[in-house]
């Protein structure tokens, strides 16, 4: 068995290089005219993870009592600003690919955008082809669900977990994973009753992902694109200050959220794994300043929590949780 594996690694090796090297410079310009469309119709959703994926982690600075369960459903909102639906590509980027018969560039859509009459023109072996460009989901506000469970641990320290199977949400998947600790630092100060302010530190990480369908991009005997993935694993680190009053308590925290994003094409065609190793090259990290804001409602086994975040988009999570 040693020695089948030591053979079909080189031969798996050859058959892809083989693979690659079936694209032509012609068809290599290509790929890098759609790499260009991509990054722009993809980089504010990209963006967007960082928002969506740190939403409503914790929603006040005092732990849960040791051992002490909390179950949330959570309904999350990310609203889209209008500068985020639309970029500005020009032709002069482009080796093979012309916008409109020779106009100079083109507003076109992002992810987030809607329809466009933007039309790329191009050619492939002396052959002529067209597509339109990449059309958004053309929404305001994108809303989706999670579910998560907050455990009380000892030493004023809280750990919880979420998860989104993957769900699709107005021609969206999404799905979401995480992690997130929280340590109170309150219980260090001299004062540290119930009603007094609160502090702590929330450390989170969370894998994020989002496809994108699209009408079908083909470039006869090269590639055919419908799909594009955008994956992030983002990590957050911030400080919470909250502030109980009877059954009301308003929270507010600041914080920086890393996001290292990957991209990933779907479709069919020979150039398809070459694309996609070319779109690795569009992978990033970003790291983006964020603040939440919020309030909760405590009734006898359950709280109604709310939290607005902001940055370069506005992200709302309302969430209802039951006490164990």
């Amino acid at each position: 068995m040693k020695n089948f594996k030591i053979f079909i690694l080189p031969a798996f090796i050859f058959s892809v290089s083989n693979m690659l090297g079936q694209v032509p410079p012609e068809g290599q310009e290509i790929v890098d005219d759609l790499l260009h469309i991509a990054k722009g119709f993809a980089t504010p959703a990209s963006e967007s993870t960082a928002y969506q994926g740190t939403a409503g982690w914790f929603t006040s600075a005092r732990a849960l009592d040791e051992w002490d369960v909390d179950v949330s459903v959570h309904g999350n909102g990310l609203f889209v600003p209008s500068s985020k639906k639309e970029f500005t590509i020009n032709a002069g980027v482009f080796k093979n690919l012309s916008i409109n018969e020779g106009v100079a560039s083109a507003v076109v859509p992002t992810a987030f955008g809607g329809d466009s009459e933007v039309v790329f023109n191009g050619s492939f072996q002396g052959n002529d082809f067209s597509f339109e460009a990449i059309q958004g989901v053309d929404k305001g506000a994108l809303i989706y669900p999670f579910a998560q469970v907050s455990v009380g641990l000892p030493f004023d320290t809280e750990i919880g977990v979420r998860l989104l199977p993957e769900l699709e949400v107005d021609g969206s998947k999404f799905s979401t994973y995480g992690i997130g600790l929280k340590h109170n630092f309150s219980q260090y100060f001299r004062f540290n009753n119930e009603e007094d302010l609160q502090l702590a530190g929330i450390l989170s990480y969370n894998i994020f992902d989002v496809k994108y369908e699209f009408e079908q991009i083909s470039v006869p005997n090269l590639v055919n694109l419908n799909l594009i993935d955008v994956s992030a694993g983002v990590w957050m680190a911030e400080v919470m200050a909250s502030k109980k009053y009877e059954n009301f308590e308003i929270f507010g925290a600041l914080g920086v959220a890393q996001s290292d994003f990957e991209y990933e094409f779907g479709g069919t065609g020979v150039a398809l794994p070459f694309v996609n190793s070319q779109m690795a090259t569009l992978n990033d990290k970003e790291a983006q300043f964020k603040g939440d804001i919020g309030f909760n409602l405590y009734f006898d086994r359950f709280k109604i929590s709310t939290m607005a975040t902001a940055g370069k988009f506005v992200n709302l999570n309302l969430g209802l949780h039951f006490i164990l």
